[in-house]
């Protein structure tokens, strides 16, 4: 994986000077005010004498290929295989968060450039591009600035798993490159972001708005018992989503216990419910971290049996992007 000259930090794009040395980041909502010598809460961005600098740019905790359902994106090049890729440190501190070893521990990481990441995704057979994801991306900036351009260039895609906790500027910048994202939408309240995530909810839904006009979105909600579990919450989620396009694939995640949150796992009845009030509003809901559930992608309006995932996916009633009996269109990309 290492290769080619090795990295350094890198100046960030987005951020102010402020007197005594200090600066403010803008890259994401939080704006972290950092004193010189310090670092900011996501642990991607040092102050070094009143300039910041990317501390994690070219730094790899984790990569591997992966079927691009795993991101989940069930919606995108079914069948296919995505080089998925990673750093260190995260924006939003989330007490339930199931990456907490890469995105809030000490990970060991190596080193490695662009150019070396997106030759070996080019040259990996059935591969359709490179996701950054297992960590937050967004705080991976400049380090996706440089390569995700040379991904492009080969005729590959550049996908986000992203908590979508980004300023607009930023946002727009990244989304002259990218081609898909997954984004988890933690809850659907203030309360939740604020009590749960340290952080709030209406960036998260400017960052899906903005996105889903510009590249293919599929959303991720973890179902935490007791937290953001409700009818009514889902109610209100699945119907905002609908606004922006009824046809936005949704992926109802069960939880198991992890980092700061010990709570029971999600009862799976309990997201079978939710499935059944996130569809009254969706096209296409699914059920994650469940094994042995329906995962197949069926017409909405004929329920036509359109794509079938049984240990790998296989397009069966879908041409030129529409359905097989009724013609209705699908909202897949392959």
């Amino acid at each position: 994986m290492g290769g080619g000259q090795m990295s350094k930090s890198r100046e960030a794009v987005f951020f102010r000077q402020l007197d005594n040395n200090r600066v403010i980041c803008d890259l994401c909502p939080r704006n972290c005010i950092i004193d010189n010598n310090q670092t900011s809460v996501c642990r991607s961005r040092k102050n070094i004498n009143g300039k910041l600098f990317s501390e994690n740019y070219g730094k790899i905790t984790a990569y591997r290929m992966d079927p691009i359902e795993k991101k989940p994106l069930l919606h995108y090049y079914p069948g296919k295989r995505i080089f998925s890729i990673g750093s260190f440190g995260c924006n939003l501190h989330c007490q339930f968060c199931q990456n907490h070893e890469i995105a809030h521990g000490n990970p060991h990481f190596i080193e490695t450039t662009p150019e070396n990441l997106a030759d070996i995704a080019e040259n990996e057979k059935n591969n359709i591009g490179i996701a950054y994801t297992y960590n937050e991306p967004i705080i991976w900036f400049e380090f996706l600035m440089d390569i995700m351009p040379l991904v492009n260039k080969s005729g590959l895609k550049n996908i986000l798993v992203t908590n979508g906790y980004i300023e607009e500027k930023p946002l727009e910048i990244l989304l002259e490159h990218v081609d898909a994202m997954n984004i988890d939408l933690k809850g659907f309240s203030d309360h939740f972001y604020k009590s749960f995530c340290g952080s709030d909810l209406n960036p998260v839904k400017k960052t899906i708005k903005k996105a889903s006009n510009v590249c293919h979105v599929e959303i991720t909600t973890l179902i935490v018992p007791g937290l953001n579990d409700t009818k009514e919450e889902m109610e209100h989620m699945a119907r905002w989503l609908s606004s922006i396009d009824p046809s936005i694939p949704l992926h109802l995640s069960r939880y198991f216990p992890s980092y700061k949150l010990n709570l029971p796992e999600t009862d799976i009845d309990t997201l079978y419910g939710l499935q059944v009030e996130a569809k009254k509003f969706l096209e296409y809901v699914y059920i994650g971290n469940v094994s042995q559930v329906d995962m197949n992608t069926y017409c909405p309006r004929c329920n036509n049996l359109v794509v079938e995932r049984n240990g790998s996916s296989n397009i069966k009633g879908l041409k030129d992007g529409n359905c097989t009996t009724c013609e209705y269109s699908i909202n897949i990309r392959y």
